[in-house]
């Protein structure tokens, strides 16, 4: 699936967590990484730009964090964040320069490229989101199957076994979801693509197209 490699979704300069990738396939692998890699880099980043504030969590000065904002570590947050009211980050999250996580947001286990924004009642677990990637209002992953079995990648006959119980979704660069839509386990969706509203999704997408539903997914023209 040719579609889904790291090399056609994501602008690796664009995430602080580029070493992550290094020598990973697919962009699904990383997940159970995040947590050491989180560790190790926080204890590697520069005094002068990030204060440890808390067990294993770095937050960038320059970075907007509401008091009434949770954050548990591992977490790194980039600079010039916006951490809003009320948003839950459950830790092992890497928050991207720029980027903004809003108003009941919950994170857990991800990896969000540098100016993704999340701003309104999302959920975001075990996914990773790419360059100016955004999920408008009540917009969420789904990260578990519900007869609890192992997550494959599917693209029409094509399929991956990915080995996971957990798996949300993979959104390329400046991919558009929009508000209250479902991305069910195993949804990989390429770069530059947009998603309807209430649209419930699943498997592949692929970059610069516009998903109305599972039967009617046409070329994105510009």
């Amino acid at each position: 699936m040719e579609e889904c490699k790291i090399k056609n979704l994501y602008n690796l300069d664009e995430t602080i967590a580029k070493g992550i990738f290094k020598g990973v396939t697919y962009p699904w692998e990383v997940l159970p990484k995040i947590e050491e890699f989180i560790i190790n880099l926080g204890k590697t980043l520069d005094k002068d730009e990030y204060e440890e504030k808390g067990e294993n969590i770095w937050i960038a000065k320059s970075a907007k964090v509401a008091p009434t904002a949770y954050i548990a570590g591992p977490a790194i947050i980039g600079k010039d964040a916006e951490i809003r009211h009320c948003a839950f980050i459950r830790g092992k999250a890497i928050v991207g320069e720029g980027a903004v996580v809003g108003n009941s947001t919950e994170l857990k286990n991800v990896i969000l490229f540098n100016k993704v924004q999340v701003p309104h009642y999302n959920y975001v677990g075990d996914s990773i989101l790419g360059y100016k990637s955004h999920m408008g209002a009540g917009s969420i992953t789904s990260n578990v199957k519900s007869d609890k079995k192992l997550v494959i990648v599917k693209n029409g006959k094509e399929q991956i076994e990915t080995g996971l119980k957990k798996f949300g979704a993979m959104l390329g660069d400046e991919v558009e979801v929009g508000c209250g839509s479902v991305l069910n386990p195993g949804t990989v969706i390429g770069k530059h693509t947009n998603i309807y509203p209430l649209s419930s999704v699943r498997g592949v997408v692929p970059e610069h197209s516009i998903y109305k539903n599972k039967n009617e997914i046409v070329e994105k023209i510009d």
